[in-house]
């Protein structure tokens, strides 16, 4: 089994994680692709990451 290595909960079924969409709109990240983060439901740790494709529109256009 894998463990929350913040709190060691055994991550079982599907709802032992929570996926978050980091939109770029928070602030720190200045781009057009979405950001994913994987967190324990259980203490909210971050557990993983990843980057999916460009959002539709993001980029603007040309001006």
């Amino acid at each position: 089994m894998v463990h929350c290595p913040e709190c060691d909960a055994t991550f079982q079924t599907p709802e032992d994680v929570v996926f978050v969409d980091t939109d770029s709109s928070l602030g720190f990240i200045s781009a057009s692709k979405r950001y994913y983060t994987m967190e324990c439901a259980h203490c909210g740790a971050v557990i993983g990451s990843g980057v999916a494709g460009a959002k539709s529109n993001a980029g603007g256009g040309a001006t």
